[in-house]
């Protein structure tokens, strides 16, 4: 069975095309920050573990209500560690920045003790917790809450860490809700109110005591009140997606949203401090990483179905935890087993045994090749809702790669036997980059996509899709070019315009969907691919490497991303982006502890798990493998090379890629070991590919299709333009100009 090209082309087109209008039918409408002004009362109520699956009308009625009235949405609780504690959650809405108490990952420790002293109380432990959180350069804005209202009242010892000042001291606290009165809720602007903790134990009955103490509050509440019922960390693990939301004007049954996330329904915890002081009409200080809470319009007009969504969207985080580490594992390991097995079975130097080895392996990376597009497209299919998510998210994913690669294989000419890598790793470009600019909806909670609870991304590329993004965009072009120089050597006169403005396009699309603030923000992304498509451009074009090349190819990232920066900050074309803010702070010199908060991520990467010191080892192997092959007697390479010698400079820009996205992207060396289950496989399918051409001979009716070399002997590799399945190139190929500085 064999597909025609015409109709493969226009089933792609087709599919890419319903992609964009399912994500852009999914895409809710803008959420706008409500425009009443100045509240002139808020009260924020903080119950630490509190989720959207504890809320139900019968246990938690005033919740309930309260949730009707309002907007809701999930809190992203992450601090500085994944396991946020209570302590955590307060101390980050005192400082308006991620902060943190003295505990590990752990468990939490002791909560910072509250004194009573008259009318207020005394937090001894913050100045020293102040010293503390130093050492993470979250750049905290000690007592910004609150000395925000001027007149503020604590309740609870949560409540009281929240209000304290750099000192340490809080001017009105009450130990506890029962002194709370109506008389005591108007006396000041703000009023911040701690309802304790939800444990593991006993939940449904801590959830029914906390319901009836915030109905008790709700009722003595002033009239206009703006109340703010959240979540601040919490003393279990796993991490869970939290509760918020907020009742008051101009936020009446909707959604709540950030410009910190752009994603509906999500916000962090950062966003609550900058939040309350626009709440309160004061201004947020530059350098704030928070953003003021807007409220959207919900899918659906059902409160439940609201709950059931919100619900949903945490299983899926539990999911991605539970399958994260495994499915790479699984992956990488299928695909050593596999092309080992292979080799084993096809074992031999003879000719035939290197060709079918050679056609067993092709097939077998574009299976490869051909899963990370597949995990991303089962987002379209709402596994999340089943009894079993996990193994639905991993049957649905490989179902959708095997038909991908089948597609693939058999829509594809033989006589072009990298057109299936091509059009997968067109195709998963094209998936991610749409996805992209219309919401990352499809990287949320798939294994190589963004996790809300890590907090790392909300939108854009994420850091272990990275790698997956840039090196199938990489080929892809470099497959439209082989394409474009194929055909114009037929042309008369011959050009390689048509190849440079496939790279170009390509490249344009991947580069602008990934780093323009307005879509993926990707800095990482942008330092990382553009240098690798100018040297793909330089290596089609014929065009000789010197060192004032190299130092244009090594600047041109850096470059582009200050456009970037600039555009965002001063025209706000873009919206609010970290790009445009990062940019603000380095010109005002406030940008120290953000790079070095990205230098100490990115170190701390080599100690993520006992295999992470691997990762620079194998990189510099398969570097050297590329450059010279004959120290690891290697024949197959040398033998692609001479067969194309365009695909030297393409293996190189793959290699070079990841390892660039190591060093730019604050995920360090997460960068090129989330993209070796790929690559690997992609490398080995594209040289066997290449040393071995596929066509279908006539003449051999008996023996069926089969492989024919493209060397006339398997000791001596022969010029492209002898080859016997190579006749549509003529001259001079591009790659053979195409050299290293000083070679």
């Amino acid at each position: 069975m064999r597909l025609r090209p015409g109709a493969v082309r226009a089933g792609l087109l087709a599919a890419l095309l319903a992609i964009a209008a399912a994500l852009a039918a999914a895409k809710p409408a803008a959420a706008r920050a409500p425009a009443a002004g100045p509240a002139p009362h808020v009260v924020i109520v903080g119950l630490s573990g509190l989720r959207w699956s504890d809320v139900s009308p019968s246990v938690t009625p005033t919740l309930w209500r309260l949730a009707g009235h309002g907007s809701v949405g999930s809190l992203v609780d992450y601090a500085v560690l994944p396991l946020t504690c209570p302590a955590d959650g307060w101390l980050t809405l005192n400082s308006g920045a991620r902060a943190q108490s003295r505990h590990t990952d752990a468990g939490c420790g002791a909560f910072p003790a509250v004194h009573p002293a008259g009318a207020g109380a005394t937090v001894p432990a913050l100045p020293a917790l102040i010293r503390y959180n130093q050492r993470f350069h979250n750049d905290p804005h000690w007592g910004l809450l609150g000395g925000a209202a001027g007149c503020a009242t604590a309740v609870g010892p949560g409540a009281a860490l929240a209000l304290a000042d750099r000192a340490g001291t809080v001017a009105s606290y009450l130990p506890s809700v029962s002194g709370l009165s109506a008389a005591v809720l108007s006396r000041c602007p703000l009023t911040v109110v701690d309802l304790g903790h939800l444990g593991s134990t006993e939940r449904s009955v801590a959830l029914a005591a906390a319901d009836a103490e915030l109905q008790h509050l709700v009722a003595e509440l002033p009239s206009g009140t703006t109340l703010l019922v959240t979540a601040p960390g919490s003393a279990t693990r796993p991490a869970h997606l939290q509760l918020t939301l907020v009742d008051g004007a101009g936020y009446r049954a909707g959604l709540l949203g950030s410009s910190s996330t752009r994603q509906p329904g999500l916000v962090v915890l950062t966003d609550l401090t900058p939040t309350v002081l626009g709440w309160l009409g004061q201004g947020v200080p530059s350098g704030l990483v928070g953003a003021p809470l807007t409220r959207g319009a919900r899918a659906s007009g059902d409160l439940a179905a609201t709950v059931r969504w919100l619900v949903g969207r945490d299983t899926a985080e539990q999911v991605w935890r539970s399958i994260h580490t495994e499915f790479f594992w699984a992956y990488a390991l299928a695909d050593a087993a596999v092309l080992a097995a292979i080799g084993l079975a096809c074992w031999g130097s003879a000719p035939e045994r290197r060709r079918r080895r050679a056609l067993w392996w092709r097939r077998a990376a574009v299976f490869a090749v051909a899963v990370p597009v597949g995990t991303f497209l089962a987002d379209l299919v709402p596994w999340w809702r089943s009894a079993h998510p996990a193994a639905w998210l991993c049957g649905v994913s490989a179902a959708l790669a095997a038909l991908i690669a089948l597609i693939a294989l058999l829509g594809t000419r033989r006589r072009d036997p990298l057109a299936p890598f091509g059009l997968v790793c067109l195709l998963t470009v094209a998936v991610l980059g749409i996805d992209v600019m219309t919401g990352s909806r499809l990287q949320m909670d798939t294994p190589f996509g963004l996790s809300l609870i890590e907090a790392g991304r909300f939108y854009g590329i994420g850091n272990e899709a990275l790698g997956i993004y840039g090196i199938t965009a990489l080929f892809g072009a470099a497959w439209l070019a082989l394409v474009a120089l194929r055909r114009s050597a037929h042309a008369r006169p011959s050009s390689r315009r048509p190849a440079l403005a496939a790279v170009a396009a390509v490249a344009a699309f991947a580069v602008f969907a990934s780093g323009w603030p307005g879509f993926g923000g990707k800095v990482g992304g942008t330092l990382a691919m553009v240098p690798c498509f100018v040297l793909l451009l330089m290596a089609v074009a014929g065009i000789r490497l010197n060192w004032r090349r190299v130092l244009l190819v090594a600047v041109s990232g850096l470059v582009l991303f200050a456009v970037f920066a600039l555009v965002s900050y001063f025209t706000g074309i873009t919206g609010r982006s970290d790009i445009g803010t990062f940019a603000g702070d380095a010109l005002h010199g406030h940008a120290g502890g953000l790079l070095l908060r990205k230098i100490g991520s990115n170190l701390g990467s080599l100690s993520v798990s006992m295999f992470s010191p691997l990762v620079p080892i194998v990189v510099l192997v398969t570097g050297l493998m590329l450059w010279r092959p004959a120290w690891f007697g290697l024949t197959t390479m040398p033998l692609a090379y001479a067969a194309e010698p365009l695909l030297r400079p393409v293996l190189g820009v793959l290699w070079l890629m990841p390892v660039l996205g190591w060093f730019a992207d604050d995920s360090g060396v997460i960068v090129p070991a989330a993209v070796l289950p790929l690559a690997l496989p992609l490398a080995v399918g594209l040289l066997s590919a290449t040393a071995y051409r596929y066509r279908s001979s006539e003449a051999s009716t008996q023996e069926g299709t089969r492989a024919v070399p493209a060397i006339a002997d398997s000791r001596r590799p022969v010029p492209a333009r002898d080859l016997a399945a190579g006749g549509d190139r003529g001259g001079e190929h591009p790659g053979d100009r195409w050299r290293g500085p000083g070679r």
